[in-house]
């Protein structure tokens, strides 16, 4: 690894700016579901209430970016997978949850490099959540 390839701090939690820019984060991925058209049938997953979703997200990504493990405190390992199989996740859902997702990143200031790592993690992560096809 060349040392212009270390990303320059030691969580991407730090990076990102720690806890108050998690939450500015989630709260604008929450915000912008209801806002943009084309997230319609991902704020139409969710139910009437977002409040329950916004702070899980709040506390999973917290934990998950390296900071403070408040998912886990309280609920156990995260199992998104198990805890996802309510919902019927295929290819528009996932393209949907990213896109909000990198919106929210990019009006929330995510630096670039950060932001180029983590739009990979969640595709990654994403993917793996499908459960019907197309």
């Amino acid at each position: 690894m060349q040392i212009e390839d270390k990303p320059p701090f030691d969580t991407p939690f730090a990076w990102i700016g720690g806890e108050g820019k998690v939450r500015a984060l989630a709260e604008r991925f929450y915000d912008l579901m209801g806002l943009e058209p084309g997230y319609r049938a991902l704020r139409a997953a969710h139910g009437p209430s977002l409040e329950d979703a916004r702070q899980k997200l709040f506390w999973f990504l917290c934990g998950w970016l390296g900071g403070p493990q408040y998912y886990t405190e309280r609920f156990g390992h995260p199992r998104l997978r198990a805890r996802h199989l309510p919902f019927s996740i295929g290819i528009l859902e996932r393209d949907q949850w990213l896109a909000c997702m990198d919106q929210a990143m990019g009006e929330t200031g995510v630096p670039d490099d950060l932001r180029a790592r983590l739009r990979n993690s969640f595709m990654q992560t994403a993917d793996w959540m499908r459960n019907k096809g197309g």
